[in-house]
């Protein structure tokens, strides 16, 4: 069919800004709890090995992207805590979000002798390898990246600690975040010489109400790392997307300038989509909106559509709009409601330019 587009060349053309033939459909995270759950009415073996799950799945939705994170050799310790291979320690959250047991760095002595480049290996990508070996040549992969700024404070045992540090040892942020940042650009290399070149940077820099620490401090040490990750990524033909939930407003701006391709997820209690749209457009693609603090949670199916269908009618014209949910599709989110979601971005996705 003339005009029509795979999944790859879809998700790409509005990841760069353009109008594809529909508005392409991903999701930065989709618990394996709502994996495991949708793979019966899709009509998914759940008896395999999970990313064989995963990835039919994920064809039985008919995303055109998938995103995913490479490994850190994280390995369970007790039923509570985990510990990477580089050493830290992590409480695991009610829902497993892994959270700094303590500060594995104290101080600058200690963090001049901290690296983790030399820990990252070939084989740390084997899962996206996987996912890209079996979706790749249809469907985009988008390589997940953690922010510098999330490494340093797992690194200095919780976000407060490197808050303080902010103020009060900037010798010691810039250390941490000179290491993480290599070990980023690394990442890169291996994640383009593999055949993958869509990454999303996670990293939270704000709340609903404003940024977490100022602009000003975002300047002095998180945007000039940045620009390096992004130009590097540029440099070697790759396009990279920022998230960070809560009112980022503030730094809209400064990421248009770093070169940041796209924005994630546009979070709807604070962030109005159609004035994110009209702010970055031809600068950055804008992902997300989708609620999925309450919506998709405690919603009901008619209301997730009713929500798909008003945020393509906001975002798709003039291209730059990819849909996911407003953060991750976590496990408290009704595997129906993802599947209504779905379903709905497919069919009023293919209404473009404002038509309907």
């Amino acid at each position: 069919e003339d005009g029509k587009l795979n999944a790859k060349e879809r998700f790409l053309t509005a990841f760069k800004g353009g109008q594809p033939d529909k508005v392409p459909i991903t999701e930065v995270l989709i618990d394996r709890k709502v994996i495991l759950a949708l793979a019966e009415p899709l009509g998914v073996d759940r008896g395999r090995e999970y990313l064989e799950v995963y990835c039919d799945v994920i064809e039985e939705l008919d995303l055109d992207a998938v995103c995913y994170a490479f490994s850190q050799g994280r390995y369970s310790i007790s039923d509570t805590q985990t510990r990477d291979k580089f050493g830290r320690t992590f409480n695991l959250s009610p829902h497993g979000e892994p959270l700094p047991a303590w500060a594995f760095v104290r101080n600058l002595g200690e963090a001049e002798d901290f690296e983790i480049i030399s820990e990252l290996v070939a084989e740390d990508f084997n899962d996206m390898r996987f996912i890209a070996d079996r979706l790749g040549a249809e469907r985009g992969c988008c390589m997940l990246l953690t922010d510098p700024y999330k490494e340093a404070w797992l690194t200095l045992g919780g976000m407060e600690n490197l808050l303080v540090s902010f103020v009060e040892e900037p010798d010691l942020v810039h250390r941490l975040c000179r290491v993480a940042t290599d070990y980023l650009l690394k990442a890169i290399d291996i994640s383009i010489d593999m055949g993958i070149e869509t990454f999303l940077v996670p990293g939270d820099y704000a709340m609903e109400t404003g940024l977490i620490f100022s602009l000003d401090m975002y300047r002095r040490y998180l945007k000039p790392v940045h620009q390096e990750i992004v130009e590097h990524i540029h440099r070697r033909g790759g396009v990279v997307t920022k998230h960070s939930d809560g009112n980022t407003w503030d730094l809209l701006d400064d990421w248009m300038e770093v070169g940041f391709d796209g924005y994630h997820p546009v979070q709807p209690q604070c962030m109005d989509l159609r004035e994110v749209k009209r702010h970055v457009k031809g600068s950055m693609s804008v992902w997300g909106n989708i609620d999925c603090r309450t919506l998709l949670v405690k919603g009901s199916e008619e209301e997730v559509r009713r929500s798909v269908r008003d945020t393509i009618e906001i975002a798709a014209p003039g291209g730059g709009y990819i849909i996911t949910s407003s953060n991750s599709i976590h496990p408290n989110v009704k595997p129906e409601n993802y599947l209504a979601m779905i379903r709905a971005a497919h069919e009023y996705g293919r209404l473009q330019n404002g038509s309907n």
